[in-house]
């Protein structure tokens, strides 16, 4: 039998190199809440034409990291503990419920997902890496997309795009200590099993657990202290 060629690589365009790029710099803190990213200055750094740092930008606004304005410049949105409040409830409504259907409706495909996922977190720690934060998503999404609901996956995806900056904004002013990463670990793989189990109810209380102590929880007290 002829062995299958390996899949392709994913082409990345120039919008892609763009937004990677401008991203890493938002939730890195080399562009500060509020920043102005001025698109001819960012494009010549990048080493792109403003045309792909432009769709970059509509794509990052999109997802709630930047405002853009009527003229050719972008601000990095600030943060408030007002949204920060709002977001933290509307997770804390959806995500069990995200959670306790998954446990319902899960395939053995979901699981392996679940498992793939769970095997590349890292603990989040200081001004966590992109790549960090983005593992972290995944294992939630990986959840999410096994509730086989995809109206509920895209409104979690949009409460992701606009809590990473919060939860930068906490690990600068607040340290896990290794009793809240032995715990965060073992929520994870708590909540792992009971999908798995087909628990819904005990995956249910898993995710509320896990989301009150969760990172954009804590940004609450802290930007409302101005820590």
């Amino acid at each position: 039998m002829e062995t299958p060629a390996s899949p392709l690589p994913r082409f990345r365009s120039k919008s892609d190199l763009a937004y990677d790029e401008l991203r890493r710099r938002i939730l890195s803190g080399e562009y500060e809440p509020g920043a102005v990213i001025g698109q001819a200055r960012a494009a010549a750094e990048i080493g792109l034409s403003t045309t792909p740092l432009r769709e970059a930008l509509k794509r990052l606004a999109a997802e709630g990291l930047v405002h853009l304005g009527a003229h050719k410049d972008a601000r990095v949105v600030t943060l408030s503990p007002e949204e920060a409040q709002t977001l933290y409830e509307v997770r804390a409504a959806v995500d069990p419920l995200a959670c306790g259907l998954a446990a319902e409706r899960h395939t053995e495909g979901d699981v392996e997902r679940i498992d793939a996922a769970l095997a590349t977190l890292e603990p989040l720690t200081g001004f966590a890496t992109p790549n960090a934060l983005d593992a972290h998503r995944a294992f939630h999404r990986s959840i999410y997309v096994a509730a086989a609901n995809p109206i509920l996956v895209g409104i979690l995806d949009g409460l992701w795009d606009r809590t990473d900056l919060y939860r930068q904004r906490t690990l600068r002013t607040w340290t896990p200590s290794d009793e809240d990463r032995t715990r965060v670990r073992d929520q994870h793989a708590a909540l792992r099993d009971a999908v798995a189990a087909g628990d819904a109810e005990a995956a249910s209380a898993l995710s509320h657990a896990h989301i009150t102590h969760s990172l954009g929880r804590r940004a609450i007290g802290i930007l409302e202290t101005g820590a």
